[in-house]
């Protein structure tokens, strides 16, 4: 039987860092990676490319879109991709993907680690090992494979800075396990038959995460400055009243300019219910805001990069938000 063929990606990360003066830095590429699991011959071929060493805090949209370029331009050459990236951002490019690579049959696996691979006591080797064991499977699409966790795209957050066990899947189910070297399947993602790409990115897209007594000219400040806000609400969501300004008045100067604002929730799970309180209903009521419900605020980020890539209309840009993509959303009303 012929082993799947796997193209490895790196990108750098702690998974890839050698300890330096200042702390760790991104020095190790992909084939210097591969070198320390040799075994992973047992599970399928590999071809490594590196596209640069960042720590994943110096990771922008335009790297996203080099990391989809990649992929896109050796799509037909390999039966899967495992994506080597830092934590810290991971679950920010993994979302991205999700939307520059959509409906991919192939599947797309982020993983990275809590301590670089050279470590004597290391999460990286396990880590790659599981991930290369989900890309040669017949899953599919964008996942991110951590701590034997299979966490779909759209879904993955970061909710421990230390710990091997860093990631979390939010308002959905974990998509499988990798166990002593066995997949166990919970869910076959949606995909086509063949992927769609895309290639823009509008990275004019802020997030302000209110905090009690905080002035509404933060807001203000970036509506003018951006195409989009993102607001993170406490609880099910809504606006401050007049003590800290106009947060209402604030928010309709900015949709009446053609800015879009998206409300959410700081709180990890459940999501939003602006219609609960209030302080949220007449938000709902009276102006056009978007919803992010269920969604994570790292997919409600890049998808609205991705959708303001394609276009500026309101009422597109509405539409495209609330079509689940490798179901992103799915707790709207």
């Amino acid at each position: 039987m012929n082993k799947r063929k796997i193209l490895m990606i790196g990108t750098g990360g702690t998974i890839a860092s050698e300890l330096g003066e200042n702390g760790l830095v991104p020095e190790l590429t992909s084939d210097q990676l591969l070198r320390y699991i040799p075994d992973i011959s047992d599970i399928c071929r590999v071809d490594c490319i590196q596209l640069f060493s960042l720590d994943s805090t110096n990771i922008m949209p335009g790297h996203w879109v080099q990391i989809a370029r990649a992929v896109r331009e050796r799509y037909r050459d390999y039966d899967g991709f495992v994506i080597c990236h830092g934590t810290d951002t991971m679950a920010y490019t993994a979302a991205a993907l999700s939307y520059l690579v959509q409906g991919s049959p192939k599947p797309i696996v982020f993983t990275g680690a809590q301590k670089p691979i050279g470590f004597e006591t290391t999460d990286s080797k396990q880590n790659l090992r599981d991930a290369f064991t989900v890309a040669a499977s017949d899953m599919a699409g964008v996942m991110l494979v951590f701590n034997g966790k299979v966490i779909l795209g759209t879904r993955a957050r970061k909710t421990r800075s230390k710990s091997f066990e860093a990631f979390s899947s939010i308002n959905y189910p974990l998509l499988a396990m990798v166990q002593d070297g066995r997949l166990i399947r919970y869910i076959a993602p949606e995909h086509e038959e063949e992927p769609v790409f895309y290639d823009r990115l509008n990275h004019h897209v802020a997030l302000l995460k209110l905090i009690p007594g905080l002035d509404c000219g933060a807001a203000a400040w970036l509506l003018e400055n951006n195409d989009a806000l993102i607001i993170e609400s406490f609880g099910v969501g809504g606006l401050p009243a007049y003590e800290v300004g106009d947060y209402y008045e604030t928010v309709k100067a900015g949709l009446d300019a053609g800015k879009t604002v998206v409300m959410t929730t700081q709180v990890e799970n459940e999501g939003s219910d602006l219609s609960v309180y209030h302080v949220g209903a007449a938000v709902k009521r009276d102006l056009p805001v978007l919803e992010a419900y269920d969604m994570t605020t790292e997919a409600v980020t890049a998808k609205l990069m991705w959708i303001l890539g394609q276009t500026g209309d309101p009422k597109q840009v509405a539409k495209m938000f609330y079509a689940p993509v490798a179901n992103d959303i799915l707790a709207f009303q």
